[in-house]
């Protein structure tokens, strides 16, 4: 059985890059700090770091760990957290997308906390392949993700509205040559989408600009850097939306889905609940 000690110190050491700025983070000396991870590398039977260079990496075994570590520390968390408050109503592990994180749904979510105080609500914004998948194998009971258009499964469903944007004071002149893209990572629902348009239509194309930040996408594209797909919630004053008059058809269309998890808890449909009226009204809205 893995010692919760033992991946806590791994998973500091990796997040903080060396061994003394994770004994500071843990509370305990350097070399006490790397007799852990050599006791930790004798019951896995595999080195979990390269200590060569200056920064010290995971090893590929390391890498594969490090995820499973991640989610038992933050579980034995929650238990202890459970244990200690007797009125707790329990545990809500929730997935966004960013483009909602970072619009008005962080006050819904703040709200419905203040509303429920006994009820522990973790929330974590990144692309909608990983919040799908994380659902599909228990690290989330709620997700928000996006999705093709007609999939099946959810507990509501809203069509979504995508555009080409380009730079309202810096457009780039894409009728030559490749078309610069901004986008998510590999696994992006947006970007596939474009990279798909694109070929479909003949046209070359590079990544110009690649952020995991939302916020970094928006600023490039506002810059000039290139070309991107956002939502109509995501589009800001400086971009200026593409269309078929452009040279740029309309992208295939995609959803909002909302699904909770096969054994959700009451705590974490009353949060459905409260997600199902937002995305309604920002569909009346936009309307």
């Amino acid at each position: 059985m893995l010692d919760l000690e033992l991946l806590r110190s791994f998973v500091s050491v990796v997040d903080s890059g060396g061994f003394t700025r994770a004994g500071e983070r843990v509370h305990r000396t350097q070399s006490t700090v790397s007799q852990q991870i050599k006791r930790l590398e004798d019951d896995i039977g595999q080195p979990l770091l390269n200590r060569s260079g200056k920064d010290v990496t995971p090893t590929e075994a390391g890498e594969r760990l490090l995820s499973y570590a991640r989610r038992l520390l933050s579980l034995a968390e929650e238990a202890r957290d459970v244990v200690a408050r007797p009125d707790h109503e329990g545990a809500v592990r929730l997935g966004v997308p960013e483009d909602f994180a970072a619009y008005r749904l962080t006050k819904l979510l703040a709200a419905f906390s203040r509303s429920h105080p006994g009820l522990r609500l973790d929330v974590r914004a990144d692309q909608s392949t990983y919040l799908k998948r994380d659902l599909e194998r228990g690290d989330l009971d709620l997700a928000l993700f996006k999705r093709a258009a007609g999939e099946k499964g959810g507990i509501a469903v809203w069509p979504e509205r995508v555009h080409w944007v380009t730079s309202k004071s810096h457009p780039r002149d894409t009728r030559n040559g490749s078309v610069p893209l901004i986008g998510f990572p590999a696994g992006c629902l947006y970007r596939a989408r474009a990279i798909h348009a694109l070929e479909s239509a003949g046209r070359a194309w590079h990544m110009a600009y690649t952020s995991s930040s939302l916020a970094g996408i928006q600023a490039a594209v506002a810059a000039g850097m290139g070309l991107s797909i956002l939502s109509e919630m995501a589009i800001q004053a400086d971009h200026r939306v593409l269309t078929a008059k452009d040279g740029f058809a309309p992208i295939d269309k995609t959803e909002v889905a909302l699904v909770a998890s096969p054994n959700a808890n009451p705590a974490t449909l009353r949060l459905a609940e409260r997600l199902a009226e937002f995305c309604d009204d920002v569909q009346a809205k936009a309307a």
